[in-house]
C-alpha cells in the first residue's frame, strides 16, 4: 500500500479517501452508542452488506420497501467514515450502524452501553479472494497485483483494516457478552431461514412464518444483486470503476467453488 491510497491510524491501514484521523478519533473517544443501537461489525468482504439487507428486512417485517428505496449507506452508515459518522450523528433512534473497525478502535462508549453488536465472520480464504477482486475496481485502493502477491499482503495484514486474524481474535474476546451475537457467512448460506430466526431472537423481534419467508426471499443473492439501493451500482465512479467489476460478484462460499491453487 502507498501513502497516496492509504494512511495508518494506530497501526491499522485505512483508505485516504473518505477517512480522516479527526473522524476516527471522535468516533473512538466521543461517539456515544445508544442502548437501542444495532451495530453490524465485520472484517471487509465477510458478508456485511448481506447482513444489512437482512436486518433492514427484519425490522420492517419482511417488507422490502425500505431496503429498495433507501441507499444502504444511509440505512446503516459506516461510522468510521467521514460521511457515515455525520449521518450517524443525525440518525434518529433506533439506529442501524456499521463498521469494519477492529475492537481496539471501536467507540469506547460500547463498554457502558446495551447496544446490540452483530459480528459477521467468514472463511478467511473466501475473504481473501473477494477482497482481491474488490481491490481491482475500488478506486481508493492501489492495484492488488497478482494473487500470489496479494496472499502475502493479506497474511501479513498489509491490507485495509489490517489483519483478519487480529480482527476476529479481538472481537472474539467479547463473545460472552449478552449484547454480542456472532454468526458466520457460511451459516447464512447453509440455513438462511434458521439464521434469520436466531437474529430475530437476539434482537427481541418476533416475525410470523410469512414475514420470515419474505425476509428470506428478499435477502436472496439474486434479488439483492438487482437492488440498486444495495448492489453499490449507485456509488460514484470516483470510488468504484464499475467497468472493471461488480460489487456483488458470486455470493458463494468456498464449499461451492473451486480454489485457485495458490493457497
Amino acid at each position: 500500500m502507498t501513502e497516496r491510497t492509504c494512511f495508518t491510524y494506530k497501526g491499522i491501514p485505512l483508505p485516504t479517501m473518505g477517512y480522516s484521523e479527526e473522524s476516527l478519533s471522535y468516533m473512538e473517544n466521543e461517539f456515544q452508542l445508544l442502548d437501542d443501537d444495532v451495530v453490524t461489525v465485520s472484517y471487509p468482504k465477510s458478508g456485511t452488506n448481506w447482513m444489512l439487507e437482512i436486518l433492514g428486512l427484519i425490522w420492517h417485517d419482511g417488507d422490502p420497501s425500505w431496503v429498495q428505496s433507501v441507499l444502504m449507506f444511509d440505512r446503516s452508515p459506516w461510522i468510521e467514515t467521514d460521511d457515515g459518522l455525520n449521518i450517524a450523528l443525525n440518525y434518529p433512534p433506533p439506529r442501524f450502524l456499521t463498521t469494519h473497525l477492529p475492537f481496539q478502535l471501536f467507540p469506547k462508549s460500547f463498554l457502558h452501553s446495551k447496544c446490540k453488536i452483530i459480528y459477521v465472520m467468514r472463511n478467511p480464504k473466501d475473504v481473501l479472494v473477494s477482497h482481491y477482486h474488490f481491490a481491482k475496481f475500488f478506486q481508493p485502493l492501489e492495484e492488488p497485483g497478482t494473487m500470489e502477491e496479494f496472499v502475502e499482503k493479506f497474511l501479513n495484514g498489509n491490507v485495509i483494516f489490517g489483519s483478519w486474524f487480529d480482527h476476529v481474535k479481538g472481537w472474539m474476546k467479547m463473545k460472552n457478552r449478552p449484547n454480542v451475537f456472532f454468526i458466520s457467512y457460511e451459516e447464512l448460506h447453509q440455513d438462511l431461514r434458521g439464521s434469520v430466526k436466531r437474529i430475530c431472537y437476539f434482537l427481541g423481534k418476533e416475525l410470523d412464518s410469512h414475514q420470515l419467508d419474505e425476509v428470506v426471499k428478499y435477502a436472496s443473492f439474486q434479488i439483492m444483486k438487482d437492488n440498486k439501493m444495495s448492489n453499490f451500482s449507485q456509488i460514484p465512479e470516483e470510488y468504484m470503476n464499475h467497468k472493471k467489476g461488480k460489487f456483488m460478484r458470486k455470493g458463494k462460499s468456498r464449499a461451492e467453488e473451486k480454489w485457485h491453487g495458490c493457497l
